[in-house]
């Protein structure tokens, strides 16, 4: 019975966040509203004043309560994150997801075990796994973008020498890479078709993709087009130092994985078993809480065990 009102709490939940959520980003009907309005105004016909007006209201406070839960810097270094990611999200909807993931883990484990300790976990951890899949989704994209970019100036190279320019020989990469390199190699065709240079629209793909090697590409194809010289012989040389380094990467990773598992071992195995006694046997652990020393002691245990887990990732990450 106790899981069935979990389960109805958990699907309630669910809806009205997800209303909540069509209700402020709907961004199609908006625009289809929108442009109703004007073609009214053109075709001569009398507009529904009040509904538009009603809406545009709707409009400004939604917008009112995003400019105060955002801030201009903390909405420009979210959109960085979510393109760097490949989330097709908005900053305020990452955010409500956010909100949404805090509150119904927090409910869970209040359900499941009753207990106030555990809801502030479950807040805590609906507030960081959101940041956390997004920067494993930027991780894994711009490690798809690194192995697909030697192929990349291969293919720059081939059509160089067969005498294309290089936009051409970027719609060529278009037309042959997979995602995400063909997605961003279509975003610099757009950009300088909407009036970017080619240098204004590298550097753009430099902050969407910040990786050392396309740092290196992009350079000397903006030192090529300032000084001058054969194009395709530097990319050419490039593509061997990435296929070179690459290759170096590779062995360390395979050399340093079990330092990295033993760290993310040593690391979350307190707090693990913290939470299982604490959910077997409240009372065995809930001693530490009740006096001095038993915070002294947990506060000594969680600044050793990040001590550690930092030093254990310091030592096994070596740069190439």
């Amino acid at each position: 019975m106790v899981y069935l009102f979990l389960l109805l709490f958990l699907l309630t939940a669910f809806l009205f966040f997800y209303g909540l959520l069509k209700l402020i980003f709907m961004s199609n009907k908006r625009l289809e509203r929108r442009m109703k309005h004007f073609l009214e105004l053109e075709s001569g016909k009398k507009p529904k004043t009040s509904n538009f007006n009603a809406f545009v209201q709707v409009q400004m406070y939604k917008q009112k309560v995003r400019d105060e839960v955002l801030s201009k810097e903390k909405n420009k270094k979210l959109s960085v994150m979510l393109e760097q990611a490949g989330i097709p999200l908005k900053p305020e909807e990452y955010v409500l997801f956010q909100w949404i993931l805090i509150a119904l883990l927090a409910m869970f484990f209040l359900l499941i075990t009753n207990s106030f300790f555990l809801l502030i976990i479950g807040a805590i951890i609906g507030f960081i796994t959101p940041g956390m899949w997004v920067k494993k989704k930027k991780k894994q994209r711009i490690k798809q973008f690194n192995d697909g970019l030697p192929d990349l100036i291969t293919t720059v190279v081939g059509s160089l020498r067969a005498g294309f320019s290089f936009p051409q020989a970027l719609m060529t990469v278009v037309e042959e890479a997979q995602s995400p390199v063909k997605e961003e190699m279509e975003r610099v065709l757009k950009e300088m078709q909407y009036g970017s240079t080619i240098e204004e629209a590298l550097n753009e793909l430099k902050v969407r993709m910040p990786s050392e090697d396309l740092d290196l590409m992009i350079q000397a194809i903006i030192i090529q087009r300032t000084v001058g010289g054969n194009l395709a012989t530097v990319l050419d040389k490039i593509v061997e130092t990435i296929r070179d380094r690459t290759k170096i990467q590779r062995q360390i990773t395979t050399l340093t994985a079990q330092g990295k598992l033993s760290g993310i071992i040593i690391g979350l195995l307190p707090l693990i078993l913290a939470i299982l006694l604490y959910m077997i046997e409240p009372d065995y652990i809930g001693t530490l809480f009740e006096n001095v020393i038993g915070w002294v002691m947990i506060a000594c245990g969680s600044i050793s065990g990040i001590v550690g887990f930092i030093l254990i990732r310091k030592i096994t990450t070596i740069e190439v």
